[in-house]
């Protein structure tokens, strides 16, 4: 299924196939670690890979079009490097803001963020390098434990391998929830994966082929690396 609802913070929210969270309630559509122009960047430095920023801005304007979002939050790692943040992405990402005048789009730095710079104006309302509350969550780009508040984060990009009877294993994408935070899968596709380190309580919903869904990761092996 391409969303499963579950509750944070006594919220209503929906887990995204497409690697995203969506508030309902407030019509926010909350994703972390796009890393635009990482393609660019490394062709820069002599390794031949696509240009994708194309294809996720597309995606992204499924996501706001298919869940009538008025409020889009990037939970840091907007760009990736000085070096990809040319003026054509820049370009690109101003035309794409330009197709949605009146959504409000949010950074939270993160740590590539500081290295590339900031957005351009064009593109996003709001830059904040710390914590943003908005409603009962924190909005974080590392993670991190708040007493009395549920984090939203990115950062880790989070994975989990599933280990078939053949020893071969499956790596996907996940969201990983545990009280009080919840860690995003970057939305990039062209990110890398860190397998997580889970823990009784933990949840692990993979987000991976147009679907998620839940798994139970206390009785799957772990395979790191």
């Amino acid at each position: 299924m391409p969303s499963l609802e579950v509750e944070l913070a006594g919220e209503p929210v929906l887990l995204l196939a497409d690697r995203a969270l969506c508030w309902p309630r407030e019509a926010t559509l909350f994703l972390a670690d796009p890393h635009f122009g990482k393609g660019t960047a490394f062709r820069r430095s002599g390794i031949a890979v696509p240009d994708d920023t194309g294809e996720e801005l597309e995606r992204l304007t499924g996501l706001i079009t298919s869940h009538q979002a008025r409020r889009l939050v990037v939970l840091g790692d907007l760009l990736h490097a000085r070096a990809g943040a040319t003026e054509r992405l820049h370009a690109d990402l101003a035309r794409w803001r330009a197709a949605h005048p009146s959504l409000e789009v949010i950074l939270i730095r993160g740590n590539h963020d500081l290295r590339a710079g900031d957005p351009r104006p064009t593109f996003v309302d709001r830059v904040v390098s710390g914590p943003a509350t908005i409603g009962p969550f924190d909005c974080c780009h590392e993670p991190r434990q708040t007493p009395g508040r549920h984090v939203l984060a990115g950062h880790l990009h989070p994975g989990f391998a599933l280990s078939g009877r053949t020893g071969h294993s499956l790596r996907s994408p996940c969201f990983w929830l545990r009280p009080g935070l919840a860690v995003l899968p970057a939305f990039g596709a062209f990110t890398g994966l860190s397998m997580v380190d889970v823990e009784p309580g933990d949840r692990i919903i993979l987000a991976d082929v147009g679907q998620v869904r839940e798994i139970n990761p206390m009785r799957q092996p772990l395979r790191r690396g």
